[in-house]
C-alpha cells in the first residue's frame, strides 16, 4: 500500500482512540505529514519498539502496540506452555494506556498476566518477571527520550531483555500480522473479573526492596554520617523507591525536588528527562545552590538510570559522567569488599564496549575479571545468567554502561537506578566519615590510574532521509577507514559488524568474538579511542571518544580535539 492509501486505512478503523481521529483529520492535507507517519512500520528492534506518540504505522499507539504484542504472543504460545508475562509501566503520556493494551492482547491470546496497580521502575519489571516465574515481560517506557516519546521493551524468562533470537522470531511474526484483522483483544475489567489478568502484590515490592538493601557494603555508616542528599526522580517511577530504600539505610536528610516529584508525562521543568545532560538537573541544580547537599541524585523516568552532581569547591556543582561514577563504584566495591572478607572468588565486572577503559586498570589492582559486551545492557544480564548457569553468579559484582547504568546483584537483569542510588549513597556516606569528598575521591582514582577522558556526541537524523544519511555515514567510515584522527595514527579498527579487527600497523586480522553489530572502534597510537555506531532506538549517530592523558586539562583538550576532527563527517 502506498503512505496515502494506508492513511485512508487509519482514518476508517483507528476509531478507539479519539486522539488519532484528531491527528489524522489534521494532516488530511500536508502530504510530508502522512508521509512521515506511514513511510514504514515502527521498528521492533532487540529492545522493543521505541517512537513519537500518534498515528500511524511509524507511530507508537494502541494499534502498533497490540500488533507488537501479538507478535510476543505467538512467541510465546510457540515456546512455552501455559505462558505468563509481567508488566509494568512508566509516568510517560499513554504509558498505562499502552500497557493495558498490551495486557488485553495477551490475555485474549490464554496468556495470563502479572500489572503492577500503579507506575514502577524497569528493574521492578525485570525483578516481578523472576519472582513470578514468568515467560516474559513488558515494559512501557521511552527511558530518557523527550516527552514526544514512548516506548515498549520486552523481556525473557530471565528478566533480561529478549535475546537476538527472540527478537527476530517475534518481528517474523509481527510481520506476518495485518495491523487492524490479526490482532486478538479483550476487556480488561473483564479479562481482571476472570483472573486472567492480576495486580502484582505488595510482597513483590518488598522482595524487590530486600534484595536491593542485600547489596549494600556499609550501610550501618549511613545513618551517622550526615550525609545531605537532593533527590529529583524527574517526575518520574523512581520517587516512591528510591525515597524507600534511602530511608531504609538511615539516609533521612533528603530534599526532593518538589517540581519533578509526582508523574508528569510532559516533563515540563525538563523537557529531555536524561540525567546524562546537565539540562535535565538545572531545577535540582538550583535546590543544591540552596540546600548545599553532598550529592544531588536524579533517576530518569524509568529509574534504570542516575546521575549525579557534588559541590565542585568553588559554591558550584560538578556533574559526574557515568563512566566517573561507574569507575568509582567499582573501585569501591572491590575495595570495601576485600576490606570486609566478602569478596568471592574470582570475581567478575562486566562493562559494554563503549565504557572507559580505566576498568580494566581497577580490575587488575583488585583481582576482578573485566568482560567486554556490545552496548546494551541485556548483554550484561546475558553474562549473569552465563555464570548462573555453572552456579557461579556469586561471581558477579558489577556492572555498569557509560549511559548512567548500574547493578551490583543478580536479582534483576537489567540496569537498576533504586539499587545504584543506594550505593551511591553508601559511597558518599562512607568517604564522608573518612574526610573526603566525591570530588576528592574522583581525583584520587585518577592519580592512581591515569585520567580517561570520554564523551558522548550524539548527532540527529530524523526522517526517512535521515536515516539513508546515516547508514551512508557509517558505510563511508567502513569502506574508506580513517588514517589518523586530529593528527593521532590510528594503529587498530574494529568492525563489529563484520566481526574482523584488524591491526593497522602489522596488516594482521583477527576475528571479534562478540556477536555482530553495526559499530565501529578507533583505536589510536597514543591510547585514546573513537567508536561510532548507529541507536538502536533514536534516529541519532553516536559517537564516544575516549582521551587518555596525564592530566584532565591535557585530555579535555584533547577530545575537544578529537571531536573536531572526526565529526566533520556528520556535516
Amino acid at each position: 500500500m502506498t503512505e496515502i492509501e494506508l492513511y485512508g486505512l487509519w482514518l476508517e478503523n483507528a476509531t478507539e482512540d479519539p486522539d488519532l481521529q484528531t491527528e489524522l483529520k489534521s494532516i488530511k492535507d500536508d502530504a510530508d505529514a502522512v508521509n512521515d507517519r506511514f513511510y514504514r512500520d515502527l521498528e521492533f528492534g532487540t529492545g522493543g519498539l521505541r517512537g513519537v506518540i500518534g498515528a500511524g504505522t511509524n507511530r507508537m499507539n494502541i494499534y502498533t502496540v497490540r500488533r507488537a504484542t501479538q507478535g510476543f504472543a505467538d512467541y510465546l504460545n510457540q515456546e512455552y506452555t501455559d505462558p505468563s508475562v509481567a508488566i509494568s509501566f512508566d509516568s510517560r503520556i499513554k504509558s498505562d494506556v499502552f500497557s493495558k493494551a498490551a495486557a488485553e492482547v495477551l490475555a485474549a491470546n490464554g496468556i495470563k498476566v502479572h500489572i503492577y496497580k500503579e507506575l514502577m521502575p524497569t528493574p521492578c519489571l525485570s525483578f516481578a518477571v523472576r519472582e513470578l516465574k514468568c515467560q516474559g515481560g513488558i515494559m512501557v517506557t521511552a527511558s530518557h527520550n523527550p516527552a514526544k516519546y514512548n516506548g515498549y521493551k520486552v523481556y525473557g524468562e530471565d528478566g533480561c531483555q529478549i535475546t537476538l533470537r527472540g527478537a527476530e522470531i517475534i518481528l517474523s511474526k509481527i510481520n506476518s500480522l495485518d495491523i487492524f484483522n490479526d490482532v486478538k483483544t479483550s476487556s480488561f475489567d473483564e479479562e481482571v473479573e476472570k483472573g486472567n489478568i492480576s495486580f502484582i502484590g505488595q510482597e513483590v515490592i518488598d522482595a524487590f526492596y530486600k534484595n536491593v538493601l542485600s547489596e549494600g557494603i556499609n550501610t550501618e555508616l549511613c545513618a551517622s554520617s550526615g550525609l545531605k542528599v537532593v533527590y529529583t526522580p524527574l517526575n518520574g517511577t523512581g520517587n516512591k523507591p528510591v525515597r524507600e530504600i534511602l530511608s531504609r539505610i538511615g539516609i533521612s536528610d533528603v530534599t526532593i525536588v518538589k517540581e519533578q516529584e509526582n508523574p508528569d508525562g510532559n516533563f515540563t521543568t525538563c523537557p529531555y528527562p536524561n540525567p546524562e545532560i546537565r539540562e535535565a538537573l538545572e531545577v535540582g541544580l538550583r535546590y543544591c545552590n540552596e540546600v548545599q547537599p553532598d550529592l544531588l541524585l536524579a533517576t530518569d523516568p524509568d529509574c534504570d538510570r542516575v546521575g549525579i552532581a557534588v559541590p565542585d569547591g568553588n559554591g558550584g556543582f560538578a556533574l559526574f559522567s557515568g563512566n566517573e561514577v561507574g569507575a568509582m563504584l567499582l573501585e569501591y566495591i572491590c575495595h570495601q569488599r576485600i576490606k570486609n572478607g566478602t569478596m568471592p572468588e574470582n570475581p567478575v565486572a562486566v562493562k559494554t564496549i563503549v565504557t572507559t577503559d580505566i576498568v580494566n586498570l581497577i580490575g587488575k589492582e583488585y583481582g576482578v575479571e573485566i568482560i567486554d559486551v556490545l552496548t546494551g545492557f541485556k548483554f550484561i544480564g546475558e553474562q549473569i545468567k552465563l555464570l548462573e548457569d555453572k552456579n557461579q553468579e556469586n561471581r558477579y559484582i558489577f556492572g555498569f554502561e557509560e549511559s548512567y547504568g548500574y547493578l551490583s546483584g543478580t536479582y534483576v537483569r537489567d540496569k537498576d537506578a533504586v539499587n545504584a542510588s543506594m550505593l551511591i549513597c553508601e559511597m558518599a556516606a562512607y568517604y564522608r566519615t573518612q574526610g573526603i569528598t566525591l570530588l576528592q575521591a574522583r581525583e584520587n582514582m585518577y592519580k592512581k590510574y591515569g585520567v580517561f577522558y570520554q564523551t558522548l556526541h550524539s548527532f540527529t537524523f530524523e526522517g526517512e532521509s535521515g536515516m539513508n544519511k546515516m547508514n551512508d555515514i557509517m558505510n563511508t567510515l567502513r569502506n574508506n577507514p580513517l588514517a589518523s584522527i586530529a593528527g593521532i595514527s590510528i594503529v587498530k579498527f574494529d568492525d563489529y559488524k563484520t566481526g574482523i579487527s584488524k591491526d593497522i600497523v602489522s596488516g594482521t586480522e583477527t576475528a571479534i568474538s562478540l556477536p555482530k553489530s553495526n559499530v565501529l572502534a578507533f583505536f589510536l597510537e597514543n591510547g585514546s579511542k573513537v567508536i561510532v555506531r548507529p541507536s538502536g532506538t533514536e534516529p541519532k549517530i553516536k559517537t564516544y571518544f575516549t582521551a587518555k592523558q596525564p592530566t584532565h586539562e591535557e585530555a579535555e583538550k584533547l577530545e575537544a580535539e578529537l571531536a573536531s576532527d572526526f565529526t566533520k563527517i556528520f556535516e
